[in-house]
């Protein structure tokens, strides 16, 4: 065995050793993702707007502190929180689940005043009467209808404060109450505070509630203080929690909010698993039958592959860390799907081989031609997958980024698994004089379509097909969007019985929640999606838990967007889609030298792209990130199958001396027909298990992707390639 090939043996092996250290176990190694194991993903917006210039500039710093300090006591390990953008905070706590504790914490200011009350009848009245004195205003009093009159200067801010526990009334009566205990100084200032106005009544304020209005009867020296007002003990201990980490030093609203059970999240792994498994088989199964032995070689590589993929991200786990690396649903789906275009590079070498042996090539000659000629077209290929992977990891959030990753981190792999892997077990049977020949069955064998004679009858079709979509997302306007892209809520309880639609909408307008859009899931008749535009979760679970009490429901997740948020998320998707192609027309352009079939290409896959867009609205499915992820997908993949019939009219062009480019553009496509019928079918028997099995959340999702790689094959066919000739006879 020559030093080349040991070499190359070597380098597989350790490869191959350091992924099995980093991807097994997996529940050690691999960190999930939220929409995985549960948990909360918040996007607060910090409002500095009535805040001074100067206190503007550190206002998202000290609130990001704040928030650590008060997460902490939730118990919720490996938790997130990072900056986003000017004034966003991103906010994400695994396995928590108690959604109106978290936030709570999270949301409550905690600006606790000191001021003085006018406890004057008659000011109070004209007071009432919207004749408030200089120098007050009124405050609203927890649990009364009626304010008071309170000096609008505090007396005492609540950064006196060094400590506040709950302690409970010895008599029983009045429940819970907060001991605050001050600092040095802020004793001090409390001792001279009360002294210099015993008989007053001392409003304490809590985020512009006052909480109570004791009488000061004499000086207060011990630096101790007491916040009553009929606290229940998980009242009073979330509120000295926030006393304590100190005020937020601005008000913060929840613009994006996702809450995942842990029953979903449990649903969402068997679901990706089963999937996984299933796709995978049925691959594994077909490559075997249909290129024998060379088959059972693209499933070695494609095993390396999956382990190469688990390997990485649990070396990325490991050595970086964050969210940024964790698995998520969107992320197994990233996996299956890259195992789908993987076969390709395999389908692509074997058929290369193919050619070469039919030439009458010697294995061994026809096999390093069939790898040298596939070279250029596999990284073509991928390349421009890639750059709609970053383009998803860039604009993405969320789940999203995770599947960007998975999809690059497989793209990658499959480069190396598919020229390296395959190619050394190949020079290891040849050199050992294992294989005689490589047999493989056929399914298409020298066709001669004429593909270009129907082009003008494709070209109308596709516009059509096309204005249609786009006509029908322009009828639906802001309905044809999710809530990711429009703002609103969802909700999805599971039922321990089956329940129908019409008993929720009636249970629900009884609780004057009328515009819900309820949805029941066919797969699973005890789940109930409910979406509204406003947050209406409270309501909406007191009304099913007093109306359904023979029927009791599970959370399974909400997902909450406000219209800022949604308005920007719709902003990003269609950069993602602008840049995406971009980096694709300029990649081609530069491969091929031709800025001809760049544009075609283009237009291709924004073809497939409207086509699957409109499709799924004209379904009644509504576009949200995850179907934007599917277009880039399918985006990639398009562009990776016209890249192919590229790189063979370009190889063809280069070997006539004088040519027909209408002979040659119907040559090439009949040459690669069987490849490109086999690597849509294989990529098919991995998305058609993800769309029957993969829950919910990703049916929308698969089916986009079945649509756009049907597409795909055809624009590859029927529109890169004759746009091409067209234009060249324009020019003429």
């Amino acid at each position: 065995m020559n030093k080349k090939l040991q070499l190359r043996i070597l380098i597989i092996l350790a490869v191959l050793a350091v992924s099995v250290y980093f991807a097994f176990p997996l529940e050690k190694r691999i960190n999930l993702g939220l929409d995985l194991k549960g948990g909360m993903h918040l996007v607060l917006n910090v409002d500095l707007e009535k805040l001074p210039e100067e206190a503007k500039k550190d206002a998202v710093v000290r609130a990001i502190e704040i928030l650590r300090n008060r997460i902490d006591s939730l118990g919720a390990g490996e938790t997130v929180i990072q900056r986003q953008g000017e004034n966003q905070i991103i906010i994400q706590l695994p396995g928590i689940t108690d959604r109106e504790k978290a936030l709570h914490i999270i949301g409550t200011v905690a600006q606790l005043e000191f001021s003085l009350v006018n406890d004057a009848p008659e000011m109070l009245k004209q007071a009432l009467d919207g004749n408030i004195p200089d120098g007050y205003t009124l405050k609203k009093v927890k649990d009364k209808n009626m304010p008071i009159l309170v000096e609008t200067k505090a007396s005492m801010k609540g950064e006196a404060i060094k400590d506040a526990r709950v302690e409970i009334d010895s008599t029983g009566f009045s429940g819970s109450y907060i001991s605050l205990t001050f600092s040095a100084k802020g004793a001090k200032e409390f001792a001279d505070l009360t002294r210099k106005n015993v008989g007053r009544q001392l409003a304490i304020v809590l985020d512009d509630v006052v909480q109570s209005y004791p009488n000061i009867n004499e000086a207060i020296l011990d630096g101790h203080a007491q916040i009553t007002g009929q606290f229940t003990f998980d009242e009073a201990s979330l509120l000295a929690l926030s006393l304590r980490s100190g005020s937020l030093p601005a008000p913060m609203h929840v613009e994006e909010e996702r809450t995942i059970g842990p029953l979903l999240g449990k649903d969402s792994i068997d679901a990706g698993i089963k999937s996984a498994i299933i796709g995978l088989a049925l691959v594994l199964a077909f490559m075997i039958i249909y290129y024998l032995f060379a088959g059972l070689v693209s499933v070695i590589a494609l095993m390396f592959n999956l382990v190469l993929v688990l390997g990485t991200l649990g070396l990325l786990n490991a050595s970086v860390g964050g969210s940024a690396v964790t698995l998520t649903l969107p992320g197994i789906a990233g996996i299956i799907l890259t195992l789908g275009m993987a076969v390709d590079a395999n389908v692509l070498i074997n058929e290369r081989i193919r050619e070469e042996l039919e030439l009458g090539k010697q294995l061994s000659t026809a096999i390093a031609n069939g790898y040298a000629r596939a070279l250029r077209a596999i990284v073509d290929s991928n390349v421009t997958s890639i750059i709609a992977a970053v383009m998803l990891f860039q604009f993405g959030s969320g789940p999203i980024k995770g599947f960007a990753i998975t999809l690059t981190l497989g793209l990658v792999a499959s480069m190396f698994t598919a020229l390296y892997v395959t190619r050394t077990i190949m020079m290891i049977f040849l050199h050992f004089n294992w294989i005689k020949s490589l047999p493989m069955l056929r399914i298409f064998s020298n066709t001669k379509f004429d593909f270009i004679r129907i082009r003008y009858f494709c070209f109308i079709l596709s516009l059509v097909v096309t204005l249609g979509g786009l006509i029908a997302l322009n009828a639906k306007k802001e309905s044809a969007y999710g809530i990711d892209f429009a703002g609103g809520q969802i909700q999805e309880y599971h039922f321990e019985k089956p329940i129908t639609s019409e008993t929720i909408r009636e249970i629900l307008k009884t609780a004057d929640v009328k515009e819900a859009v309820i949805q029941r899931l066919d797969q699973t008749p005890q789940n109930v999606i409910i979406r509204t535009s406003d947050d209406t979760f409270n309501v909406v679970e007191k009304a099913l838990n007093e109306n359904l009490k023979d029927n009791p429901n599970k959370l399974m997740r909400i997902e909450k967007v406000g219209p800022i948020v949604g308005k920007h998320l719709r902003q990003q998707a269609f950069l993602a889609i602008i840049y995406a192609m971009g980096g694709m027309l300029l990649y081609i352009a530069y491969r091929f030298r031709h800025w001809d079939f760049a544009i075609a290409a283009v237009i291709a896959l924004l073809h497939d792209v409207l086509v699957g867009l409109g499709l799924l609205v004209f379904f009644g499915y509504q576009i949200d990130l995850l179907i934007v992820t599917a277009l880039l997908t399918i985006a990639g993949y398009s562009i990776n199958d016209t890249i192919i019939v590229y790189d063979r009219i370009r190889e063809n062009m280069g070997k006539a001396k004088r040519y027909d480019l209408r002979e040659i553009i119907n040559l090439s496509i009949n040459q690669t027909l069987a490849r490109t019928i086999l690597t849509s079918l294989t990529v098919f028997l991995v998305v058609i298990p993800l769309f029957m099995y993969g829950g919910e959340v990703l049916h929308a999702f698969s089916l986009c992707l079945l649509i756009g790689f049907a597409t795909g094959v055809y624009s590859s066919i029927y529109v890169a390639a004759p746009l091409v000739l067209f234009w060249e006879k324009r020019k003429k």
